[in-house]
């Protein structure tokens, strides 16, 4: 297997992927979103991994910055979406496309890195919802348990509860 970063030219390949991972209703939102933070122009800039096996894209994230309020010095990300296709599924393509990027961005000195997803999943990387208490989205998430954060480098901050504001692609309630 071999993850690299995510060009235009994979936009059908990285939609099939989410088709066949999601269940039927999901499969359109996530894949839209996906391949709309594919294109979207962000400051710092969005982040999209594909993994490649068998000489096809099996799998795909996007780890996209948040603007957390009252801290320029801050630098984070939510990770969404994720999926590899259904017959590579229980491979670790996964964990290897979630822990590369994690490096990636820790080398690059990214503080804290959020996701709403399953706890016993994203538990395995770091991920707890004590990290992500104090910051908080502008949606009401169906699931609040599934909010979630790895520090990566620390960051403090001057008022609790603090708000993340995301990318356009993100801003849709629907997603959340």
């Amino acid at each position: 297997m071999k993850i690299r970063i995510a060009t235009n030219q994979d936009r059908d390949d990285i939609r099939r992927v989410y088709l066949s991972a999601f269940p039927k209703g999901e499969e359109e939102i996530v894949s839209k979103l996906a391949i709309d933070l594919l294109s979207e122009n962000t400051t710092p800039q969005t982040i999209s991994l594909v993994a490649e096996a068998d000489d096809s894209i099996v799998g795909h994230l996007a780890f996209s910055p948040v603007v957390i309020d009252d801290n320029d010095n801050c630098q984070a990300y939510i990770l969404a979406p994720l999926a590899v296709n259904s017959d590579y599924q229980k491979r670790r393509i996964g964990s290897a496309l979630i822990e590369y990027g994690i490096e990636q961005l820790s080398a690059m000195g990214v503080n804290i890195v959020f996701v709403y997803g399953d706890p016993k999943y994203y538990g395995r990387f770091g991920f707890n919802a004590d990290a992500a208490r104090k910051y908080t989205i502008p949606y009401n998430l169906q699931y609040p348990f599934g909010w979630q954060a790895v520090v990566l480098n620390e960051c403090p901050t001057k008022k609790v509860p603090v708000t993340i504001n995301c990318v356009a692609s993100l801003c849709d309630p629907k997603i959340w």
